[in-house]
């Protein structure tokens, strides 16, 4: 049924139970998975060394998706694939879905967003309302009990 799992991560809870959740499918599937970590460069402005945010950014975004790799690896995953890039999270997001022929979308239905995903819209709704596939949205436990 799924042959390429996307699982778009942050390193937040909600990115967490999605890749939980993912993993579950890749090894029920036998599916690859695929991890992904997008560098939001739309929030850097102003006067600072924008290019030294980046790098950090970056790395910690390498960290996360290396540890996730390195998890799914234990589990019994065959093919695990991490890429770290730089752009508009939900496009970036859509694009290598798009690019790597994805047969589902794994995230969680809140991230690291804030007060920016009232006002603008989650990456994760965004991703929902423009994918050309299926996109499974995880919920925290907090939203759990909401009914």
């Amino acid at each position: 049924m799924y042959d390429r799992i996307l699982v778009p991560t942050d390193g937040s809870d909600q990115s967490e139970r999605a890749f939980e959740r993912a993993l579950d499918l890749a090894l029920t599937y036998d599916a690859e998975l695929h991890l992904l970590n997008v560098v939001d460069v739309s929030a850097l402005t102003g006067e600072f060394d924008g290019m030294a945010v980046v790098d950090r950014l970056e790395e910690a975004g390498r960290g996360i998706v290396h540890r996730l790799r390195d998890r799914a690896r234990e589990a019994g995953v065959d093919t695990v694939e991490t890429l770290v890039r730089e752009g508009i999270p939900y496009s970036t997001i859509l694009e290598y879905a798009d690019d790597n022929d994805v047969d589902l979308i794994v995230m969680g239905t809140h991230g690291r967003t804030g007060l920016d995903r009232y006002l603008l819209g989650s990456v994760t709704e965004r991703v929902v309302r423009k994918s050309d596939v299926p996109v499974l949205t995880v919920r925290s436990p907090a939203e759990d009990g909401e009914d």
